[in-house]
């Protein structure tokens, strides 16, 4: 239960090999020294291609669509989509997480408007719920890595309560959750669970 499963959804779609390493957040395995050498923020998820260390979801997200053209989760640099693509991807991380974990944990709003980088919780989703229309990704008929990102934001907030199930957000999460690789990603991830609970 952490962002790496955002990653791990991520390579599914991707479709190439990859090596998944387990770092046990219950035993504090992100604060240990193998891992601070390739993460020295103690974070998941962290990937490393190429001798190139990637960390944070949605860069890891953007590094993955492009280095991987052949999976099309990405518009080409030439396509007047590839702004749209940035601007929700980005979205995901500056405003809808934020968003959400502010409200998860009840953190009161600033006396200063405007002071928090997203804005406001409301406006938040308001634009979001307008990002989806008329979908069905966001930008329509192309599913790219930034619906892999939001759509993990959104089922995040609406599983923790943090958004309400709004029509829009829970028919998006559940055309989300019909793709192979999402099915995929729950199949790999339920095994890894169900091993790690029998180790511990």
């Amino acid at each position: 239960m952490s962002r790496g499963r955002i990653v791990h959804w991520m390579l599914e779609e991707v479709g190439v090999p990859y090596r998944f390493e387990v770092v046990n957040l219950e035993t504090q395995d992100q604060k240990k020294p193998g891992f601070l050498a390739v993460n020295p923020m103690g974070k998941v998820p962290a990937i490393v291609h190429r001798g190139t260390v990637v960390t944070e979801c949605g860069a890891i997200c953007a590094y993955l669509a492009d280095a991987f053209p052949a999976a099309r989760l990405a518009p080409p640099t030439d396509s007047p989509l590839r702004g749209t693509y940035y601007r929700w991807l980005f979205f995901g991380g500056s405003c809808v997480e934020a968003a959400v974990i502010d409200r998860m944990f009840s953190r009161p709003a600033p006396s200063r408007p405007g002071a928090l980088g997203y804005g406001s919780y409301d406006d938040t989703v308001a634009t979001l719920g307008k990002a989806l229309v008329p979908g069905p990704y966001v930008l329509g008929p192309q599913f790219s890595a930034a619906d892999v990102y939001i759509g993990s934001q959104i089922a995040f907030g609406m599983m923790t309560k943090a958004l309400e199930p709004h029509p829009a957000f829970q028919g998006y999460v559940n055309r989300l959750q019909e793709r192979p690789a999402y099915k995929r990603f729950m199949e790999k991830s339920d095994k890894i669970a169900g091993e790690m609970k029998k180790a511990g």
